[in-house]
């Protein structure tokens, strides 16, 4: 008997999210059908002309938006920006850069900080463990 390698699929919504767009600004055809392993790593590989516009223009959806300006979602949401933005947004809101946008960017190198060093942290509790299970 030969096992036959099965193809694994995945939803539209699945796909768009990792190509990095928004599924609705995508064509009917990728919305309406399945994309394959394949497909996706074809898509990645050599773009085709839509999905290079999309992500050079947008819309794009919130954690793209949020990578490109420096925010976290949350600080998105708390601003008033639940919805997609174009590159052409994006790049208003950089050159502009309001008092809110300047505060979420604080927010996040402060909230990474602090990550950082719980991280550090458990390193720490969990060397001196193992040196003590050594010394046991």
């Amino acid at each position: 008997m030969t096992s036959r390698k099965s193809v694994q699929t995945m939803k539209p919504a699945t796909a768009a999210k990792k190509l990095g767009v928004l599924l609705e600004a995508t064509p009917a055809d990728f919305q309406e059908g399945v994309v394959s392993r394949d497909e996706l790593n074809a898509l990645q590989t050599d773009p085709p002309e839509w999905l290079r516009d999309l992500r050079r223009n947008g819309p794009h959806p919130r954690p793209v938006v949020a990578a490109k300006l420096g925010v976290s979602i949350s600080g998105l949401t708390r601003n008033g920006y639940a919805d997609p933005l174009t590159t052409e947004q994006i790049n208003a809101l950089r050159d502009e850069d309001p008092e809110w946008l300047q505060r979420e960017r604080t927010t996040r190198v402060e909230a990474r900080r602090e990550e950082e060093r719980a991280r550090a942290r458990k390193a720490d509790k969990a060397a001196k463990a193992a040196r003590g299970r050594e010394n046991s």
